[in-house]
């Protein structure tokens, strides 16, 4: 889906200008920004990463440089590019390692393959820290000194921004907040990681809808069982509809959601102490829009009260991500320009 806000006209932009590209296991969304991180044009493609990533990242720098041209601009005037991908990756190497989504991209150079392919400077980082940055600089966060971000979806992503910083760790792991572990039981459920505990454990959609399936199948209930035996797929969505209609198991599994993410949420707050929390994502049940979503969010916040420090638990939001689909390539750019800061700085020192 294309941005949820308006462009701006590129004579109304603040410049340095910058572009994010944001890399998804099925699509690519790239997008230019201005220096207040206002979107100027949007475009996507197809990912495909089973062509391989020269192919991938060939297409990519097509798809960028095309967007520099239709939003009628040059590329001399993008000051850098942002780069946010999936999967294991060495940051200051700008390499990609194995990364699940994207088979076959084994110890692949991408920062510097994207570069060479759009003639621009690229700064790179994870996805979820991308994401997070983008709701920091000019989303959800954009009033808070430092902040914790959880993706909610098939997996369970990350970010930690603290003063302008991705916390990204000195081995490019940091921020792997779905994989803190909530369950130390010797028969904790088991991360698709393959690693027993963690927090995407209990908390993904992958966890939602297999905790669900196991309730069916121990005979709970559940006007579920008629949409499933009508050959409709169990997905999140279809859990949030039922719960909406009144289906106690569906509400059940939706609240006990929430209570493992205030654990997770919880345990981050005593290690980080951040300004504040963001949720985002594709699972979060229809966020503020919706009643069911604010019941999600507030029962998060119930568990944090309950097992927080006092003075952590009054004093730190815990609110929905505002930037949708547009965080990852926004927060790409903001990672740029951050870089780019960084540089001229340095520049100016010498």
């Amino acid at each position: 889906m294309p941005p949820i806000r308006p462009f701006l006209p590129v004579d109304d932009a603040q410049a340095p200008l910058f572009a994010g590209v944001d890399v998804g296991g099925t699509t690519v969304k790239i997008g230019i920004v201005d220096d207040l991180g206002r979107t100027l044009g949007w475009t996507a493609i197809p990912t495909d990463p089973t062509r391989g990533p020269d192919d991938g990242t060939r297409r990519m720098g097509q798809a960028l440089l095309g967007l520099i041209e239709q939003t009628g601009l040059q590329p001399r005037q993008i000051a850098r590019v942002g780069l946010g991908t999936p999967g294991t990756m060495d940051i200051p190497a700008g390499l990609l390692l194995d990364p699940p989504n994207l088979p076959g991209w084994i110890d692949f150079p991408v920062r510097d393959r994207l570069s060479r392919e759009c003639g621009l400077p690229v700064s790179f980082t994870n996805d979820a820290a991308a994401a997070a940055y983008g709701e920091y600089w000019v989303g959800s966060g954009k009033s808070l000194p430092s902040m914790v971000m959880l993706t909610l979806g098939t997996g369970i992503g990350g970010g930690i921004i603290v003063r302008d910083a991705s916390i990204d760790g000195e081995h490019s792991h940091g921020a792997e907040c779905g994989h803190i572990i909530i369950d130390c039981r010797e028969d904790a459920r088991t991360c698709s990681c393959g690693q027993p505990g963690h927090l995407e454990a209990y908390a993904s959609a992958l966890a939602v809808i297999r905790r669900t399936q196991e309730a069916l199948d121990g005979g709970r209930a559940s006007s579920l069982a008629v949409r499933l035996a009508a050959g409709e797929t169990l997905t999140p969505l279809l859990l949030a509809g039922e719960a909406e209609a009144g289906d106690e198991l569906s509400l059940e599994i939706i609240l006990e959601t929430a209570r493992y993410l205030g654990i997770g949420v919880t345990t981050l707050m005593h290690t980080i102490d951040p300004s504040g929390v963001v949720l985002g994502g594709a699972m979060t049940f229809g966020g503020n829009a919706s009643p069911l979503g604010r019941r999600f969010i507030e029962r998060v916040r119930d568990e944090v009260r309950r097992r927080a420090f006092p003075v952590l638990a009054a004093k730190t939001p815990i609110e929905y991500a505002s930037l949708g689909g547009d965080a990852g390539y926004i927060g790409a750019a903001g990672i740029a320009r951050a870089e780019e800061g960084r540089h001229d700085t340095a520049r100016g020192q010498q």
